[in-house]
């Protein structure tokens, strides 16, 4: 399955991956706030053989079927304390 990754240019550390390249059409509005003009990173081969580094591939090709997107979320911040 081929995924289009895309990254926030407002939150770092934040992608959203398409099924479609370009096509936001199924992204909710709300989402796309954090997406004005996003930054296309690269295309992906996903397969449940491939490791992600931060995401579950099987949950990322099930929303890219189901959903026709999935957000990767930036890593929750280290306390310093």
């Amino acid at each position: 399955m081929k995924c289009y990754i895309y990254r926030s240019r407002k939150q770092d550390e934040m992608y959203l991956y398409l099924r479609e390249r370009g096509d936001f059409s199924d992204v909710p509005a709300e989402l796309m706030a954090y997406f004005v003009n996003p930054v296309f990173v690269f295309e992906l081969e996903l397969s449940p053989e491939r490791k992600l580094a931060r995401e579950n591939v099987a949950a990322v090709m099930e929303h890219l079927a189901t959903e026709g997107f999935h957000l990767q979320m930036p890593p929750p911040r280290e306390s310093l304390n």
